[in-house]
């Protein structure tokens, strides 16, 4: 690849991601070297000019898309050379293309097809006929068709040499670039997507009873409503159709094609052709093409919607220094119990039956007590799956007759049976029964919640929607990067983290995970960075990329529980002894007051680094061990609860958002069912995306509109009446 060719890429990728040249050389250069995103994004702020994750992985992405697309023109042209069919305008056309579809159109008409109508009528040696009508000279039609007359062929009569000459004028408009570009874009702007019941049997909850007579314009389709269109298709319910503005197109192409100079047998031959084109060639070819388009486009916004909810779970704020008890609520089986201290150390499991249909109520008051009074429990954790309503009232009856001044709260427990089943779960406590680990969990969730979901697959944790529709392995991809920046960005203390959680952060695998936990089981916690050059597998390329995400809180070098590479130590030593301040000083209020009104710019000048990566020591110094989760709104505790016939319009609650999706949010207000507000009532303006608004985790007020008990569906608003 020449260096022109690649100025060009990197020209199309700065106007993609809207960053500039300079940068995106300096981006891909340290991608190239092997250099992952988290490592880049926090460490090379100065080369970078400060990019965050999301947008080198955009700068990543685009360059991938851009080399394909590249690799892809110079297949193509070798491909149309080697056929001698290599025109000027046609290289420059190709080499000048921004898209994967455009360089296929061009090559269309020089792809080696399977054997069509077209290819046939050429066999036949029609071809020169075909050529000869589409030049529409004045020629004797009579006369001409009656060379290609042929027993050999075929070929006895006119009408079967004029339906060969049909088939390749056909096979030609089709192929023609510039006429696809224009009925794409023409049947995109007019086209409206039809919908019909197909079969009803099939849909016995209703689930795609709004679409059984449906139509809307393809232009304002939302992403939701594609991928249900798709599901219902898939599954047989329904029939779904583009209506394309057929006439228009028509009439489009007779206009390019039919010349005023032609005859009326050349007319009728061509406008024969044409007809025959657009409705056998290229309707079906640009519908597939629009109905990809469209799945691609809802798929990447489900995506994107799955991603921005996972990532707000991931970094909800821990509730830490607390012993919990927390509950997997059922009906027969009784609830699971496990109490775990504040570092996360399970010392008992238990279970009680408040619930139908034993309804011990007085026995299972009398096992809470004694496990809150034997551990000194401070906050109890409810899962919401079966039961939890029960249970919640149960937990609730018990603060209230005992006086105690312990708050619970409930726990989203989706992928907590998943986990709790995991071979993961049955190595971490091989004697505990499922419904056991899923108690751990559930508390565990409370007091880390980052740590603990990173153990279960992303897609079972059900912050998204339709993921089960869209490109499993593009979720997977966004789901994986999600994690993986989510850990980074809060860091990881290498001498309690599960493998789970270590093998996200930058540059280490699996392997290497295992191979930490091992060593810090046989040999005790770790006291220095520098003891993990050691591990296996761990090589210096690794050990630059993840050790400044690796935490060692209670070691002899103060600076291996703050966010600073060691490759900066001396820089730092040096900060502090300008200063006047020692490593015992990291995070006193001395330090911070030494450093304030520093100028920045000749300080990094001084240190011979640059003013971000100052700017990003200074704060580890003032704060070693802050958690960028604590910015984040904390989660609500109760004392009490609401049922769902207590609710009444008007009333005004406080609620935590569980999921956001293109048409609203859920928020849990204490009762059993989430509420949706719907995107209309999130704010007192037009509001492009429920995102815009809220994310997962967030506690929002929000005012009771209307429940329906019988279907157990409530209708919130975030906006406050005038009344």
């Amino acid at each position: 690849m020449t260096d022109q060719l690649d100025n060009n890429l990197i020209k199309w990728v700065s106007k993609e991601t809207e960053v500039n040249t300079i940068i995106i050389k300096k981006v891909i250069e340290l991608l190239d070297e092997g250099n992952t995103v988290p490592f880049i994004a926090r460490y090379r702020k100065e080369v970078t000019g400060g990019l965050d994750e999301v947008q080198i992985k955009a700068v990543q992405d685009k360059w991938h898309y851009a080399v394909n697309l590249s690799e892809r023109k110079q297949e193509v042209l070798r491909i149309i050379e080697e056929q001698g069919k290599l025109t000027e305008e046609l290289e420059k056309e190709i080499k000048q293309a921004t898209q994967l579809q455009r360089v296929e159109d061009l090559y269309r008409p020089y792809k080696q097809k399977r054997r069509t109508k077209a290819t046939i009528a050429k066999e036949k040696g029609l071809e020169p006929l075909a050529e000869l009508i589409w030049k529409q000279a004045p020629f004797n039609q009579e006369q001409e068709v009656a060379k290609y007359l042929s027993e050999e062929h075929e070929l006895h009569t006119q009408e079967d040499v004029l339906g060969g000459v049909n088939d390749i004028i056909a096979e030609w408009i089709s192929d023609d670039a510039a006429y696809r570009d224009y009925i794409r874009e023409e049947t995109f702007k007019r086209a409206t997507i039809q919908a019909e019941v197909k079969n009803a049997d099939k849909d016995e909850k209703g689930v795609y009873e709004m679409y059984y007579t449906y139509s809307e314009a393809v232009r304002s389709l939302v992403s939701h409503r594609i991928l249900a269109l798709n599901r219902g298709e898939k599954e047989d319910v329904l029939r779904v159709v583009i209506e394309a503005p057929a006439e228009r197109v028509i009439q489009f192409l007779q206009n390019k094609v039919i010349r005023r100079s032609a005859s009326p047998e050349l007319v009728a031959i061509l406008q024969a052709a044409i007809e025959d084109s657009y409705k056998r060639l290229i309707q079906p070819s640009i519908e597939r093409e629009i109905r990809n388009s469209l799945t691609e486009k809802a798929e990447d916004q489900a995506i994107e919607v799955f991603s921005v909810n996972l990532k707000n779970l991931l970094l909800q704020p821990p509730l830490k220094g607390r012993t919990v008890l927390g509950v997997d609520p059922a009906f027969r089986t009784g609830c699971k119990l496990a109490v775990v201290d504040e570092t996360g150390k399970v010392h008992e499991v238990g279970v009680m039956y408040p619930t139908a249909p034993r309804n011990d109520v007085v026995g299972a008051e009398k096992i809470v007590m004694s496990i809150i009074r034997k551990y000194g429990v401070e906050l109890i954790a409810i899962g919401n799956g079966t039961a939890s309503r029960e249970t919640e009232q149960f937990i609730s009856d018990v603060i209230t007759n005992n006086s105690l001044s312990i708050p619970y709260i409930i726990v989203n427990e989706a992928g907590a049976s998943v986990y709790s089943a995991s071979s993961l779960a049955r190595e971490e406590f091989p004697d505990f029964q499922v419904e056991e680990r899923s108690a751990v969990s559930i508390a565990r969730r409370v007091q880390d919640p980052l740590a603990e979901l990173v153990k279960i697959d992303p897609k079972s944790i059900g912050v998204g929607q339709y993921q089960h529709d869209v490109s499993q392995k593009s979720l997977n991809e966004s789901l994986s990067f999600v994690v993986e920046t989510a850990v980074n960005q809060v860091g990881v203390n290498v001498n309690t983290a599960s493998a789970s959680l270590l093998q996200y952060v930058a540059g280490l695998s699996k392997t290497v995970a295992l191979n930490i936990v091992k060593q810090r089981n046989e040999e005790g916690k770790f006291t220095d960075r520098k003891q993990l050059k050691k591990i296996p597998r761990l090589g210096a390329k690794t050990y630059e990329q993840g050790i400044g995400f690796l935490r060692i809180i209670d070691g002899d070098n103060p600076l291996d529980r703050t966010p600073i590479h060691p490759e900066v130590y001396t820089h730092t030593k040096k900060l502090l002894k300008m200063i006047g301040c020692e490593l015992a000083d990291i995070g006193t209020e001395k330090l911070r007051s030494k450093m304030n009104g520093l100028d920045k710019t000749e300080t990094a000048e001084s240190l011979e680094i640059g003013v971000p990566t100052l700017i990003d020591m200074m704060d580890a110094l003032s704060r070693p061990e802050r958690d960028p989760r604590d910015d984040f709104p904390q989660p609500l505790l109760k004392q009490n609860v609401i049922a769902l016939e207590d609710l009444q319009a008007g009333m005004e609650m406080q609620g935590t958002v569980r999921n956001v999706v293109d048409f609203g949010v859920f928020v849990d207000i204490g009762v059993k069912q989430d509420g949706l507000v719907h995107i209309s009532k999130m704010a007192n303006k037009f509001v492009k995306h429920p995102m815009d608004i809220a994310s997962v985790g967030d506690v929002v007020t929000v005012w009771v509109e209307q429940v329906d008990v019988n279907k157990g569906r409530i209708a919130l608003t975030m906006v406050k009446s005038e009344k």
